[in-house]
């Protein structure tokens, strides 16, 4: 085979395992498979029209952000719900974030304050729940939400602390699909507005403390309730 052939052929396998990850990740995150479901790799490759070998280096990279576990002898499969598995995330996310949050209020130029301000606003003009997507939080919403809580953070200026984050993040969103419904009683926007004011304020010890309650509601949120079955589509 020609060195042309050869990149031309790696490239193909490339672009495809970047699909099925794309689709199995979709699928994971709407909620398609339940706490627990196995993921089979000849399954996926026969449904995907693929080689082994791509699906496997798709759920590798789901495996790495969280949204699937890698069973010794039982190959892949959607993580099972825990109160505790959630618990240890949101202790993680309680521990690193207000500790990265303060590094950005230190660190972060006007152009991150800009972009704070811009996600913010985004955030509290994007509808939290449209009425084709029942009780989730919409998709646009989420993503919003991503965004800014990633902003916040992003003056810290070290990347090893954002992909930290990140991993964290898609973790929390998955626990999210399962169980977020309205919660009549939380002010979201109103705790994302004290952050953003506090964080633009350059008042880190405020903004620490406003993002780590903000956490520990959530958390309660993902916990407080019964999770014997994944939360159904309206």
């Amino acid at each position: 085979m020609t060195q042309t052939a050869h990149t031309s052929t790696s490239s193909g396998k490339q672009m495809l395992s970047e699909q099925v990850y794309a689709h199995l990740r979709d699928m994971i995150m709407r909620g398609d498979y339940a706490p627990g479901d196995a993921l089979k790799p000849q399954d996926l490759a026969k449904e995907q029209g693929v080689s082994l070998a791509v699906v496997r280096e798709a759920l590798v990279r789901v495996v790495g952000e969280g949204l699937a576990d890698r069973l010794p002898n039982r190959g892949f499969a959607v993580p099972a719900f825990s109160d505790r598995r959630w618990q240890e995330i949101a202790e993680a996310r309680r521990t690193i974030e207000p500790v990265v949050l303060r590094m950005s209020i230190e660190r972060g130029d006007v152009d991150w304050e800009a972009r704070v301000r811009g996600a913010h606003h985004r955030l509290a003009r994007t509808p939290a729940y449209v009425p084709e997507e029942g009780e989730y939080y919409s998709g646009a919403w989420s993503e919003a939400h991503r965004v800014f809580h990633r902003t916040l953070l992003e003056g810290c200026g070290n990347p090893v602390l954002l992909e930290t984050f990140d991993r964290m993040w898609t973790a929390s969103e998955l626990a999210r699909r399962w169980s977020a419904h309205r919660d009549p009683d939380r002010d979201g926007a109103d705790e994302h507005r004290r952050l953003e004011e506090a964080a633009l304020a350059r008042d880190a010890d405020t903004a620490a403390e406003v993002l780590a309650r903000h956490l520990t509601m959530t958390a309660a949120a993902l916990t407080g309730r019964t999770h014997h079955e994944p939360a159904k589509e309206a």
